[in-house]
């Protein structure tokens, strides 16, 4: 986890397994550029492979969390279209752009649903404003947490598109079908306070210090559990979401077929036992 990246930052891992991945475009309020895209699903995979790691921590450089997908992202897919060897001859062949825009916007998707692919837990941790593509990254993560100035909102309508990278598939997972209505539709401003009542994120603290403060406390926590049962876990709720109860119930009872004879699941019982805190190794 050494690389130069250009569109993201990485600080840690910390004794505890705790990693900080940070939007690092600040002078364009984090704006979501083609360098994000390639780079954002190749750390993710780095994060996750590492036995170092337990828990990360999505969070943006300066002012703001994102401030959506950079417009000269989006301008690029029409100077592409005209100019790629596939159209150059079909200038005016509809299918065949089609095509190649579709690869590209499922190329764009992948990168998100990496976060939510990542067997370690990925916290959001928000600041300012989260617009557009911001909105479609934080619905990909586990959790999500914001400071009081932070702002949401889902502004694909205003631009003449429909938000194509996950926000209209798990914002009403968490938010409810009505209250995704509104925002996808309206693209209005969503402050932080409405933003918990309705479920957005799961708490506001009052500035950004004290949020990072206790978004940090809280991936401390869960990374001193055992790794087996974290990741089981968020597979577990993941997959189930597809999953009817009954199907959702065989599922975990395969998992935890396999788990369930884990020198964690011994050392956590002896830990109790003994009444101090367990210790988990590595993965």
């Amino acid at each position: 986890m050494t690389e130069e990246w250009r569109s993201l930052k990485l600080e840690g891992p910390d004794e505890t397994g705790v990693v900080r991945l940070l939007l690092n475009r600040p002078a364009r309020s984090n704006a979501l550029d083609s360098h994000l895209f390639e780079e954002l699903p190749l750390a993710i995979a780095q994060l996750d492979a590492s036995s170092s790691v337990r828990v990360i921590i999505l969070a943006g450089s300066g002012k703001n969390f994102c401030s959506g997908i950079d417009l000269s992202t989006l301008a690029r897919f029409d100077e592409e279209g005209s100019t790629s060897k596939s159209t150059r001859n079909d200038r005016h062949d509809g299918a065949r752009t089609s095509l190649l825009n579709l690869h590209r916007v499922k190329r764009l998707q992948a990168a998100f649903t990496s976060l939510e692919d990542c067997r370690k837990p990925v916290i959001a941790a928000i600041h300012g404003a989260c617009i557009g593509g911001g909105v479609d990254l934080i619905t990909a993560c586990d959790l999500r947490y914001c400071s009081s100035d932070s702002f949401f909102s889902v502004k694909e309508v205003d631009l003449a598109i429909v938000a194509d990278l996950g926000t209209l598939q798990r914002l009403p997972l968490l938010v409810g079908h009505g209250h995704a209505m509104d925002l996808a539709l309206t693209g209005r401003r969503l402050n932080a306070s409405e933003a918990k009542a309705i479920g957005l994120v799961n708490d506001v603290f009052q500035s950004k210090d004290v949020m990072v403060e206790q978004v940090n406390a809280l991936a401390r926590n869960i990374a001193a559990k055992s790794p087996l049962a974290v990741i089981g876990t968020k597979r577990v709720l993941v997959k189930s979401r597809d999953l009817s109860v009954m199907d959702g119930l065989d599922y975990v009872a395969t998992w935890n077929s396999g788990m369930l004879v884990s020198n964690d699941l011994k050392e956590a019982i002896q830990a109790q036992m003994e009444k101090r805190q367990p210790t988990f190794s590595k993965l």
